[in-house]
């Protein structure tokens, strides 16, 4: 049976549609997070910001509420960045990705600490934390620690940042807690099981993909990842250059004339990332435009039929946008209301 070739309009679509850029969702949040393959957030409000776009009658105190709650969950996940995952994923997440990104940053610091020490590390952070949550001035003070050792003992040591930092109202995410006191439990699970749930959110959330794309996005290697492969019931397709693309059952794929709504993107959303570069969500003339050594975060654009059409900023109580072209009328209108109601979210 021949292999089915999709255009990068028919991929383009299909990542609108699973990241719920197509139509706003019903959904509970939690669900809704995890349909989109959890939410990146250097920048707290961008977590906020994206479910908005994607959620039917979001208001930001529910994504607050749900940090409280402990049913979501942030802290450094994917490829040591900060992400906003549900309690549920976080433990299989960080497991799946734990003893292969310690080998990475052991070779990105040339080993300026090696694995002795980090344990070391880890063990006092864990005395320190055991009666309760720290700001991380104090643990780098109290333990002499240096921005390195910081940023990498994270990998030694599961730790979350809890509220009331990295929510909307006090966006610097700077308060830790030991995620097995926070989620009550130790945070362990079988690396091969994590693995496979790592592959279905990615091609539930960005499929269909390549095998490097779920590796990339996962900051795994795909050697890593082909036991999973190898195990799951999977669909296979090609692009136009005859690249094989690996799906889900019967996950969603509309026709290329679908249309695709003016939707607000926040910064460091991983539609954008270069792991969904074959949708052409982002056009290559204006990656870096949004992606550069000034705004490494990304700045926060706009979709016009389903590509990044122009930047936006929150200023003076409205939304403000600028185009990289001129917009057709339709399309600026469509935009224009879209912007008023984003503009009375942010206020």
């Amino acid at each position: 049976m021949a292999v089915r070739t999709l255009s990068e309009r028919q991929l383009n679509r299909a990542l609108l549609a699973r990241q719920l850029l197509l139509g706003r969702s019903r959904a509970a949040l939690t669900r809704t997070i995890e349909r989109v393959g959890g939410l990146q957030t250097q920048y707290s409000p961008s977590g906020y910001i994206g479910l908005w776009s994607r959620l039917e009658d979001f208001e930001r105190p529910a994504l607050t509420r749900a940090l409280e709650r402990r049913s979501v969950v942030q802290g450094t996940v994917l490829r040591a960045t900060i992400h906003m995952v549900t309690r549920a994923d976080y433990v299989p997440w960080t497991a799946a990705v734990r003893d292969e990104r310690r080998a990475w940053w052991l070779r990105a610091t040339r080993r300026q600490r090696d694995e002795a020490e980090m344990r070391a590390i880890a063990a006092r952070i864990r005395r320190l934390l055991r009666d309760g949550p720290l700001r991380r001035a104090e643990i780098a003070d109290r333990l002499e620690l240096d921005s390195t050792a910081f940023n990498g003992v994270g990998l030694w040591v599961d730790l979350v940042r809890v509220p009331p930092s990295g929510t909307w109202e006090r966006p610097r995410a700077d308060l830790y807690a030991l995620a097995e006191g926070w989620l009550g439990g130790p945070v362990r699970a079988d690396v091969g099981a994590g693995r496979d749930l790592l592959v279905r959110r990615y091609l539930g959330a960005f499929g269909p993909a390549a095998r490097k794309d779920i590796a990339s996005w996962a900051g795994l290697t795909v050697s890593s990842l082909e036991p999973s492969l190898a195990r799951l019931p999977l669909r296979t397709f090609l692009d136009v250059d005859g690249r094989e693309l690996l799906d889900l059952p019967r996950a969603p794929l509309p026709p290329a004339d679908t249309a695709a709504p003016a939707r607000f993107i926040p910064a460091w959303d991983a539609s954008l990332l270069v792991h969904a570069r074959r949708t052409g969500i982002v056009p290559e003339e204006v990656r870096p435009l949004i992606f550069n050594t000034k705004t490494p975060q990304s700045v926060s654009t706009f979709l016009v039929d389903g590509r990044v059409a122009g930047t936006w900023r929150y200023e003076g109580g409205a939304v403000r946008t600028e185009p990289f072209e001129p917009l057709r009328r339709s399309a600026a209108r469509e935009l224009a209301d879209e912007g008023a109601r984003l503009a009375a979210f942010m206020a």
